[in-house]
């Protein structure tokens, strides 16, 4: 069983998510979600049912195929939306804004409210921590709780959950055997020339993240060396650094997760005290990624792997 990650990186993972996606308003809903499934299920998926997925907390029985999915991780609704679970979402929360199509909602995924949730009828019901587990279970609705990743086979497991309770096993199966071929294919790909230092963003204070985490691990894949694993206080992966840092490491390249956030880029970059003239700046390898992207753990690590790709094989000359 994946324990419920309540650390500070968790929290500031979900920080950055709600910052980045901050400028994109939700639909009002003070009443149930309308939508309903566009197709009937087949005779497969049903015999599927009871099915035991085994999450972040504990064994989960679904009694049978749900119908009515509420999501309140926006992580989790690209997921089902990737594995052909998306006519059975009736509502996701106001942070979830991939796919454009998935049905979004003013619902909270960081101060959830029970009522709201019941208020759309779900019969499951997927959330990044277990806050509502216990209030859901009273009113006899499943909560499977799938947290943020603390590694890359933590993203394939949960898609994996989230086949098998929706009933879309093998299309799941699929996105993950597709994700880590695309991911293999990448690391392949990876230079052996020089060793690339380099800093990921994740805000303006700066916050930043270590090989030890998540991230770290995709950046790893290249054999990229982060700066920020030589930062004081960096046993918990996501240091607080300070500017006079970050100028002395004097990175190989730099990654931006506060794009959309807060409007950062090689420009703002090179008006903080000390900065200008750091390789990165001077060399154009600020890489401004997706702030979604680069916070989530779901089906489009893919497109971040090949972001960093990119920049790598460009700043090696490539």
């Amino acid at each position: 069983m994946r324990p419920v990650r309540t650390a500070f990186a968790g929290a500031l993972l979900g920080t950055v998510m709600l910052a980045g996606c901050g400028q994109t308003s939700a639909t009002p809903s003070g009443a149930p979600s309308s939508n309903a499934p566009s197709s009937a299920p087949s005779a497969s998926q049903d015999a599927a049912f009871p099915a035991k997925v085994q999450a972040a907390n504990g064994e989960i029985t679904i009694a049978k195929r749900p119908e009515r999915i509420v999501s309140i991780s926006p992580t989790a609704t690209e997921s089902l939306f990737a594995i052909g679970a998306g006519p059975q979402v009736v509502a996701v929360d106001a942070l979830s804004n991939h796919p454009a199509e998935a049905p979004r909602t003013d619902l909270s995924g960081f101060k959830p409210s029970v009522e709201a949730i019941i208020a759309h009828k779900p019969d499951l019901v997927i959330a990044s921590d277990d806050t509502i587990a216990a209030e859901l279970a009273k009113v006899n609705v499943p909560v499977l709780v799938e947290p943020a990743a603390t590694k890359i086979d933590d993203a394939y497991d949960e898609i994996a959950d989230l086949g098998l309770a929706t009933g879309n096993k093998d299309k799941a199966d699929k996105v993950v055997a597709d994700m880590k071929s695309a991911m293999e294919k990448l690391a392949a790909q990876a230079t052996d020339g020089k060793k690339l230092t380099y800093y990921h963003e994740l805000d303006t204070t700066p916050y930043a993240a270590t090989s030890n985490t998540f991230i770290g691990q995709i950046y790893s894949m290249f054999g990229l060396v982060n700066v920020a694993d030589k930062a004081p206080d960096a046993a918990g992966g996501y240091p607080k650094l300070s500017a006079e840092f970050v100028a002395q490491a004097d990175p190989d390249l730099i990654f931006l997760a506060d794009v959309k956030c807060c409007k950062q880029s090689r420009q703002t970059l090179s008006e903080r005290p000390g900065w200008k003239e750091l390789k990165a700046i001077k060399n154009d390898s600020v890489v401004q990624l997706d702030d979604d992207i680069a916070s989530r753990w779901g089906p489009r690590i893919v497109d971040l792997a090949t972001t960093i790709g990119q920049a790598v094989q460009k700043a090696n000359g490539r």
